[in-house]
């Protein structure tokens, strides 16, 4: 935008904003019966900043109209003093509401004339010219205009004038003109000296008059602190201070050291981290690189007030001399509220509208394939219940057939948490452990897992994991099933029937003392492969390769997503090569603390907690009735005596009235009427009896988050357990929080 356009458009905004009444209250401003929206506030709001600032300008301001009878549009209070009236009703009233009005009769066309001439011959530089006017009282006096004309395609055509007193002025310039004219060429010399003083003067001027109408300009963004600065004279002088200013200039509008207020704005105001950038980019140095080529720049940083940080952005415009860089407007905002305002519409709309695309494609993605990856284990699970009904009766085994329902079931459950996991890796509320485990039994449940998945396929499923030398470790196996389950189920997925999928894990020792071991997990098929253009981002969320729907193979897409996650939080790593049409290989990598063999210690003190804990009483807290049932049946099986409590309120009383010792452990479910697990953990806990207050209590829920298990331990818990039932996990905990009491 050129600075015709430029001009033209403050001053319409100017125009627009001034037909708002004087002394409407924010509240009563309407377009319509409807409440006043934010924007028609700010609007009036800005207004009446823009007119009180105009208000305060020492120096006379008016605008009006071009055409016809030449009508007032504005005039500010400094203009209004110049005619010795009280108001703008009153000036209005002296002049006949036009600019012909204020002219003294004598000079109108002289300066009708003028005007006309400057803007024809220089209609982008301001006009000047010098005439008299009569006031209220009836004196006359000499005035300079200096005023610019603007057409508008919206408002019509007017000018903006700023007007000062220059009677002394003009006055001694007559007697001094007329002085030296009288003393004849002699003096003639001084004249000239003279003439040259105040052409400079008046440049002085009209360059004051430029600097103000271009902070009128800044307001227009609303900027909440307003300074003018001389670079070259290390000054500084506030138009308008925020809160953060106040203190720079004692919450006055006073001239400052512009290098003493840049320091110790700095080392007040900004953010530790961000003061050594804005330190550099507001050095006088910075500053007239800077605006070298450009009439404007800005910073973003950070300010702390009140102790809450704020975002703040800071511009600096360039009013002066274009060629050599001194004068400039620096404007302080800030933008917490005000951000979206502030960023390109345009590329706001596209990131918004490829958002909505994603979401709705992942969507859509997301229930399809729930459907399908849900209802194929259900489909095993039903089937194989039909099965061993059949054969109830004829006195075969169900043995074979409750294997393949469970193995059926951990894949709903895998499902299951596939698809909470998605939201809750977000929160990075994961805990690793260490669990004794033995990776060749690991890798054979892995392999049983798939195996029926494979032969559904007609797919042969082999694992290799021979070179395992040190297969007693310490691991996170949930999690680490978790990843191979994801990698072996895409491979079976997006391997054609007839197909090759091999499992295998290697290892390689760390240190010559063996204590810990890389392990190399390995899922390679000759499936339909991974495009390159796939490749790099295959771990992304509902990501696949486009030509998966196309062969009929559907998935989550989520399942890699997961992966990749839990071996970085195990401090692992998957690498995949793939070669469209020939297969892909998949390697998760993992280091693990090998397990040392057990000795007869170990072997005493896992007897010795077995003994300690044979024969206990157990009161389980549980509102529903099967899962009360499937507890009780489990707890009985371990040799352990049980009660029960429906509900955490009577679990309390139940403890409160017991005789010391008769409970050893009490196992509370968290969600139940009446009072929920946790609120009656504390009421326990609470208890007079010491032996009561102290009983060991362990959580056994469905929900399965750290935050859950933190929650319960806050609570007064010794141990948080998930359903379903791990029956060893119960088992070991019941024993440590009974053994340890």
């Amino acid at each position: 935008m050129d600075r015709q356009t430029h001009e033209n458009s403050i001053i319409e905004y100017m125009l627009t904003l001034l037909h708002i009444a004087d002394d409407a209250p924010l509240n009563t401003v309407k377009k319509s019966d409807a409440e006043p929206t934010g924007a028609e506030l700010l609007y009036l709001e800005t207004a009446r900043q823009i007119k009180a600032f105009i208000d305060e300008i020492p120096g006379g301001f008016l605008i009006y109209n071009a055409d016809g009878a030449e009508e007032i549009v504005y005039a500010n209070k400094a203009l209004i003093s110049i005619f010795k009236c009280k108001n703008l009703a009153e000036f209005k009233t002296l002049t006949g509401n036009s600019f012909v009005g204020m002219v003294h009769p004598d000079d109108i066309d002289a300066v009708q004339k003028s005007i006309k001439s400057q803007i024809s011959n220089s209609p982008d530089n301001l006009d000047y010219v010098e005439y008299r006017i009569m006031r209220k009282d009836g004196i006359v006096r000499w005035v300079e205009d200096y005023g610019h004309f603007i057409h508008s395609e919206t408002a019509g055509n007017f000018y903006y004038v700023f007007i000062s007193d220059a009677t002394e002025k003009v006055t001694r310039r007559m007697a001094e003109t007329a002085t030296i004219i009288n003393e004849g060429k002699a003096k003639e010399q001084k004249l000239q000296s003279l003439i040259e003083e105040y052409d400079k003067e008046r440049k002085l001027i009209r360059q004051e008059h430029l600097q103000r109408l271009e902070v009128i300009e800044g307001l227009s963004v609303n900027y909440d602190s307003i300074l003018y600065a001389d670079l070259d004279g290390d000054k500084v002088l506030p138009y308008r201070l925020s809160t953060r200013l106040e203190r720079q200039f004692e919450q006055r509008l006073q001239v400052r050291e512009l290098q003493w207020f840049l320091t110790d704005y700095v080392k007040v105001w900004v953010h530790p981290d961000d003061r050594e950038r804005v330190r550099q980019k507001t050095s006088v140095e910075y500053i007239k690189k800077a605006l070298e080529n450009n009439q404007t720049y800005y910073l973003n940083y950070r300010c702390i007030q009140n102790g809450e940080t704020q975002y703040i952005q800071l511009r600096i415009v360039n009013v002066g001399n274009r060629e050599r860089v001194s004068q400039i407007v620096m404007g302080y905002r800030n933008v917490d509220e005000e951000v979206l305002q502030q960023m390109k519409q345009k590329q706001l709309l596209e990131v918004a509208l490829n958002n909505a695309k994603i979401a709705e494609v992942a969507k859509n993605t997301f229930l399809s394939n729930m459907s399908h990856d849900m209802r194929t284990p259900l489909n095993a699970i039903f089937g194989y219940v039909a099965l061993a009904k059949k054969n109830a009766d004829k006195g075969k085994s169900t043995r074979a057939y409750l294997d393949k329902i469970e193995t059926a079931s951990n894949q709903i459950l895998e499902l299951i948490d596939k698809v909470l996991e998605i939201s809750y890796m977000e929160t990075q509320d994961y805990a690793v452990k260490e669990e004794p485990c033995n990776i060749l039994d690991f890798m054979r449940d892995i392999h049983a897992a798939s195996i029926n998945a494979a032969a559904q396929k007609n797919i042969s499923l082999a694992l290799h994991a021979d070179s395992v030398k040190h297969a007693n470790v310490y691991a996170d196996s949930h999690k680490l099933a978790q990843v191979l389950n994801h990698i072996v189920g895409n491979a079976i997925k997006y391997t054609k029937a007839g197909g090759n999928v091999v499992i295998s894990v290697s290892e390689k020792t760390n240190d010559k003392s063996g204590e810990f071991v890389t392990f190399y997990f390995t899922v390679e098929d000759n499936g339909i492969g991974i495009s390159k253009h796939t490749l790099d981002r295959i771990f992304e969320p509902f990501e696949r390769e486009h030509n998966t729907t196309l062969s009929g193979v559907y998935g989550l897409g989520l399942g890699l997503t997961i992966a990749k996650h839990l071996m970085e939080t195990m401090g692992g790593d998957i690498t995949v090569e793939s070669e469209l049409g020939k297969g892909s290989k998949f390697t998760a990598i993992l280091s693990l603390r090998a397990e040392s063999e057990t000795d007869e210690q170990q072997i005493e003190a896992e007897a010795a907690l077995n003994a300690c804990a044979r024969g206990k009483k157990i009161l389980i807290v549980e509102d529903n009735e099967i899962n009360l049932e499937i507890e009780t049946e489990i707890l009985q099986d371990l040799g352990y005596e049980t009660d029960f409590a429906p509900n955490g309120k009577i679990a309390v009383e139940k403890v409160q009235s017991s005789a010391n010792d008769e409970y050893a452990l009490v196992l509370m479910d968290i969600q139940m009427p009446v009072m929920d697990g946790r609120t009656a953990a504390k009421e326990i806990r609470k208890l007079s009896n010491a032996a009561h207050a102290n009983i060991p209590i362990i959580a056994l829920s469905a929900n399965a988050f750290e935050s859950d298990k933190r929650e319960s331990i806050e609570a007064g818990m010794n141990a948080h357990l998930t359903k379903p039932i791990d029956v060893p996990v119960l088992s070991e905990a019941i024993k440590s929080a009974i053994c340890e009491r």
